[in-house]
């Protein structure tokens, strides 16, 4: 599966079209910013990540056309609801964009919750936690990436103190975040003159944000 599962998550029937018709002739076709939390449970362990990702104002004015249904030029939680299941039905299909691994082992996800939406009209923004099914009882360490390999969706890690933090984590662990470096100007050239309809090649490149937090 490629970052296509999200487009067609996040659209709904028509709207995938129009977008791809309209603002998006190249890749990557939509925009993330996110912000990362990674939940500690009392013993010790590494129990969830809690994502937050908020897509570009184009891609989020699309997205939620037709959705305020009374029409007060607000679109409330409620109102979202049905969007933000239809994304937590499809992005198993892409693995969440995520890879988790505790002590160098890749960990296998749990039924994701506490899912929603929320739209500041301009940009909206999905959270939702996602559990990791066994995670050993000690968590050396602990890694993320977070992207899309396809690049069809572009993730960045915003530039903030608050990008990738812990929750209840052990005394003494430690975040560090490793952003991708920017692609060159004639590759991100070549990318926006490719069909938006082909897979781009993307090996070579690095397009994910890896975190990892080590604890003693």
């Amino acid at each position: 599966m490629t970052g296509r599962a999200l487009l067609s998550a996040l659209s709904g029937i028509g709207l995938l079209c129009a977008f791809l018709a309209g603002p998006a002739q190249a890749h990557p076709h939509v925009w993330v910013k996110a912000k990362a939390e990674i939940l500690f449970a009392p013993d010790g362990r590494v129990r969830a990540i809690r994502h937050h990702w908020s897509f570009d104002e184009a891609y989020s004015a699309y997205i939620t056309q037709g959705l305020d249904k009374n029409g007060d030029g607000k679109l409330t939680p409620d109102e979202l609801a049905e969007l933000a299941k239809v994304n937590m039905d499809s992005l198993p299909e892409v693995e969440f964009f995520t890879i988790a691994k505790i002590n160098g082992r890749k960990q296998e996800f749990g039924t994701p919750d506490e899912a929603g939406l929320v739209f500041d009209n301009k940009i909206l923004t999905l959270t939702y936690t996602l559990p990791l099914k066994n995670p050993p009882p000690k968590s050396r360490s602990f890694g993320i990436e977070i992207g899309d390999p396809t690049y069809f969706v572009a993730f960045e890690i915003v530039e903030a103190p608050d990008a990738v933090v812990t929750r209840d984590a052990p005394a003494g662990c430690i975040v560090r975040v490793n952003r991708p470096p920017k692609l060159d100007d004639d590759v991100a050239q070549k990318l926006a003159q490719e069909d938006i309809t082909a897979t781009p090649d993307m090996s070579g490149y690095e397009v994910t944000t890896r975190a990892l937090v080590a604890c003693p």
